[in-house]
């Protein structure tokens, strides 16, 4: 037995979308990202993308909106527990966690090359 109440199927739904609303409101890194991210699927429409090249850039642009949103879970956390007072141990989760965005979102540049590059200079070509 557990002293929290178990949350019904559709209020973890009701959670989430919310912590999406949330995010998006607040963070303009994850509204950059969600626009980058939709013009990068009208993008791979214009190009033909085939479905396995879809599902790679969903899950890219998933990654990336998922790092940025556990980003801003934890720099929301720290500053509550710390009361946004600074502190060197807070400074360097902050850092390390906004580095984590970093690497998903290089990641995510690169594999828009591998994707992007060849449809262009086929198009370019022709």
């Amino acid at each position: 037995m557990t002293k929290y109440k178990t949350q019904s199927f559709r209020n973890t739904f009701r959670n989430a979308r919310k912590g999406m609303r949330l995010s998006l409101k607040s963070e303009r890194n994850i509204r950059v990202h969600l626009f980058a991210g939709t013009l990068a699927i009208i993008t791979g429409f214009c190009f033909h993308f085939s479905i396995i090249r879809f599902c790679i850039l969903f899950i890219v642009i998933s990654m990336v909106i998922s790092a940025e949103m556990l980003n801003a879970a934890i720099e929301f956390t720290l500053d509550s527990i710390y009361h946004n007072r600074y502190s060197k141990m807070v400074g360097m989760a902050k850092d390390i966690a906004a580095g984590a965005v970093m690497v998903v979102t290089i990641a995510a540049i690169m594999v828009g090359v591998l994707l992007y590059v060849p449809p262009f200079f086929k198009l370019l070509m022709s």
